[in-house]
């Protein structure tokens, strides 16, 4: 009683100071919670929230083709590899009967040649320095031929249809097509199959992968039966370029089949030469953005 008579202002104002002591507390709680939430909303490292990354648009080049010389080309030759190795243009053609796979100079008229006796039907060739592979359609045959002589030195299994080929030095393999999305990688030596890549575009498998040519790590395939060809990351598969070569000049190649298939990249240049099954013209191009 003492006590309380002694400090009254104490006991007066005791009741008041704990009343503002818990505001104060209460407006504290909820600014920190203000922050806490304005945080989780805007933060977008905020481990309360993760924030994916936005995805990276695939850049792909639309190109097409500028003729920079036109050349005869042998029209009864139904086009399925064409490779240039130096000064020597390789051509082999397809359907049972008139297979063949010959060499010389682009434009003239084939030095040597070695025809495929029916029913075989030739398909893409690469050359392997002294050595060439050359594919047949659907007679699970594949034949190794002596580059400067075209004779036949050997045949070995080949279990898939036989499509394109192209050589990679760099990386010590063959890449073939078989009509599907799919490139396979080979032994350069046995042909046996050492691993494949899906070709996409944007996602989207495509199809119909015909004649191939290697550059570098890249491989340009013609997409049957069309006039455009891709190039393709071997590494990753996604397409990393489209090229129209709808507007070569080419006379009479309305006729039936008589499409594109034969790219041939010219050493020591970034040109190519371009021609197609049953076409009388064969042109060096160069690739240009559209």
């Amino acid at each position: 009683m003492r006590a309380l008579l002694a400090y009254p202002a104490v006991a007066v104002m005791a009741p008041a100071l704990a009343a503002a002591l818990a505001l104060a507390v209460a407006l504290a709680l909820a600014l920190a919670g203000a922050v806490l939430v304005s945080s989780r909303g805007t933060d977008s490292g905020s481990p309360l929230r993760p924030q994916a990354a936005p995805p990276t648009a695939e850049h792909v080049e639309h190109l097409g083709v500028e003729v920079l010389a036109t050349m005869p080309h042998d029209p009864r030759a139904y086009t399925q590899g064409l490779e240039m190795v130096g000064g020597t243009l390789y051509e082999s053609t397809g359907m049972a009967g008139e297979s063949s796979v010959r060499l010389g100079p682009p434009g003239r008229p084939p030095t040597v040649r070695a025809d495929l006796p029916e029913p075989l039907f030739g398909e893409g060739i690469t050359v392997l320095g002294p050595t060439l592979w050359q594919l047949t359609w659907l007679d699970h045959i594949a034949i190794e031929r002596d580059a400067r002589t075209l004779a036949e030195l050997r045949r070995v299994p080949y279990a898939q249809e036989g499509w394109g080929v192209c050589h990679q030095p760099g990386r010590g393999r063959l890449v073939t097509s078989d009509g599907s999305s799919r490139l396979t990688f080979r032994n350069p030596r046995t042909l046996a199959p050492t691993g494949e890549v899906a070709v996409t575009l944007h996602g989207r498998p495509v199809p119909q992968l015909n004649e191939l040519e290697c550059v570098g790590d890249s491989v340009y395939a013609n997409v049957w039966p069309s006039s455009r060809i891709v190039r393709v990351n071997a590494g990753t598969g996604r397409v990393t370029a489209e090229i129209d070569a709808s507007g070569l000049p080419v006379p009479g190649k309305q006729r039936h089949a008589a499409v594109l298939n034969g790219i041939a990249a010219v050493p020591g240049t970034d040109e190519f030469l371009l021609t197609g099954k049953w076409w009388p013209r064969m042109f060096r191009v160069a690739l240009v953005a559209r």
